[in-house]
């Protein structure tokens, strides 16, 4: 009997002194304080919408407020997420003249107002195009941390990669999650109904 319990009690012995030695070095290291917060998404912008009028941060308020970043020369992601929150908005009925929707450019160098016009006809009328120069836009994509990328096409054209991401953000104009599409639009715009 005697023999049989002594490795146990080594085994035990070895056990917690390693998960006690392990604790004190994350602890040590920093692994046990309060992980850092988040990077806030967001912030101070001013864009143009299709009709030429000036839109920031500060048009969020009081309203929630569904953005979606892409480029009118986008051959399927940004049509389709654009169809897909138009769809949302019908659904909504009414209650959508209470939200947001922004159409953020991420080729400022082919998306004038114009062009973004000419594109949103197709969605939703009250989804705006926003645009702006190259420095605005990129001041936009980094305070909601985009990654868009300039695609050389061997005709000599380009194509845009870019961050595919719906942000919902609150009636303050703070993120609120990623707004998920992968659903019925009924369903979509009950969840949305809930942040008016």
């Amino acid at each position: 009997m005697e023999r049989t319990t002594r490795p146990l009690v080594v085994i035990g012995a070895f056990a917690g002194s390693l998960v006690v030695g392990l604790v004190l070095m994350l602890w040590a290291m920093g692994g046990l304080r309060h992980a850092p917060a988040p990077a806030a998404i967001g912030g101070p912008f001013e864009l143009t919408d299709q009709a030429g009028q000036t839109v920031t941060e500060k048009s969020m308020q009081g309203h929630p407020t569904l953005i979606f970043f892409g480029f009118t020369h986008c051959p399927d992601v940004c049509p389709t997420t654009l169809f897909e929150i138009s769809e949302v908005m019908k659904a909504m009925g009414k209650a959508a003249d209470g939200v947001n929707a922004y159409y953020i450019s991420v080729d400022p160098e082919r998306d004038t107002a114009v062009a973004m016009k000419d594109y949103l006809s197709s969605f939703d009328p009250r989804m705006k195009g926003l645009t702006g120069n190259a420095e605005a836009i990129a001041k936009v994509l980094s305070e909601y941390r985009v990654y868009a990328k300039k695609v050389p096409l061997k005709d000599g054209d380009y194509t845009m990669d870019h961050t595919a991401l719906v942000y919902l953000m609150d009636r303050d104009g703070k993120f609120v999650a990623p707004f998920n599409l992968n659903r019925k639009p009924e369903e979509a715009a009950s969840d949305l109904k809930r942040y008016l």
